[in-house]
């Protein structure tokens, strides 16, 4: 018996390094599989073509004196919805209410100021607030970009986008190097974005996102992104602060900052199926001596198509595509109706 034992032993270790070697071919193969379906599915969803646009758009800071920075949001909101924009895809999150601040010598109203002198009120009757005061959290943000909702919440609060949305993420308060604060109370990281973001590109929650942050040291905060087709863009660099431009007498604050202000002046002479382009027409016009720091922007993810055919409008505004699949046929006597208008 002693013997049977050492030669089924002796067998086993003759045995053994083949066994792992299938294992290890099989799994080699699994790995060569999966890379290529990948790689395949990359292709497949960057083709720039997309069916439709959604923002979610971020204020982080409370009290009186930051008040530019709801301004700055309330401004691209403006913006958004100006362009075509729906509420239904606009998340607008504003951690502090500054038309009722008992500081605002205009209550019920938030102001800008832009390029030609104008004074406009951003907050009007009109106004979706989704997520306002301390409901604006890590949490809720983190829960909105990757669609992990308690049960129960409202289609308003859900950002409910598909592979083939396009996302402006716009962000705006107080930070540093690799983080963004939100409320005083809390920060979110660099690290903690590129995770929401690797989540929502594998649960197919988007074709393409334009990250924009206005803050201090901004760019950084895109250091750790790894997902694909995610273009993020910031108003300062390491080590550099992000400005307010100019200051209101009678409101008694600063009404926005300058990135914010710069990126706003040249959506002005944006409408709805403008050809303007995002680089050129706009990145490209961000300048140190203005913003009195040094923008980035950060397109190592950015490989499925040329920056240059980017369109302003492929974030700004809206996007509708219908596919009916029905061709134009006779009537009265021959002549063809297609489908038009109206």
């Amino acid at each position: 018996r002693m013997m049977i034992r050492w030669w089924r032993l002796a067998l086993l270790v003759l045995l053994l390094p083949q066994v792992c070697g299938m294992d290890l071919d099989v799994e080699g193969d699994n790995e060569a599989s999966g890379a290529a379906e990948e790689a395949h599915e990359l292709l497949r969803r960057g083709s720039g073509q997309h069916t439709d646009n959604w923002a979610v758009l971020v204020c982080t800071s409370r009290f009186w004196f930051n008040y530019r920075h709801i301004a700055n949001t309330l401004a691209v909101y403006r913006t958004v919805k100006r362009l075509g924009m729906p509420d239904s895809h606009i998340i607008l999150m504003l951690a502090d209410d500054m038309a009722c601040n008992p500081r605002n010598s205009e209550p019920g109203a938030v102001y800008t100021d832009d390029r030609r002198g104008v004074v406009a009120d951003l907050y009007g009757d009109d106004i979706q607030v989704d997520y306002k005061g301390y409901e604006v959290t890590v949490e809720s943000f983190t829960r909105v970009l990757t669609g992990r909702h308690p049960e129960g919440t409202p289609p308003s609060k859900r950002l409910q986008t598909t592979e083939r949305s396009n996302i402006l993420i716009y962000m705006t308060g107080h930070g540093g190097d690799e983080f963004l604060k939100f409320q005083d109370a809390e920060e979110i990281s660099s690290r903690d974005l590129a995770d929401s973001f690797s989540q929502m590109w594998q649960k197919r929650r988007y074709n393409e996102i334009l990250f924009m942050a206005d803050t201090c040291q901004a760019g950084t905060l895109a250091n750790h992104f790894y997902s694909p087709q995610i273009l993020a863009v910031g108003s300062s660099a390491k080590d550099e602060n992000s400005y307010s431009y100019g200051h209101n007498d009678h409101i008694g604050v600063s009404l926005v900052d300058r990135f914010t202000f710069k990126i706003l002046d040249t959506l002005q002479s944006v409408s709805v199926g403008s050809s303007a382009r995002l680089f050129s027409d706009m990145l490209d016009k961000l300048q140190p001596s203005f913003l009195l720091s040094t923008p980035t922007m950060n397109k190592r993810l950015w490989k499925h198509r040329p920056l240059n055919e980017v369109l302003v409008t492929d974030f700004f505004g809206a996007t509708i595509t219908v596919e009916t699949g029905a061709t134009p046929y006779p009537l009265n006597g021959g002549v063809e109706v297609g489908g038009g208008g109206g």
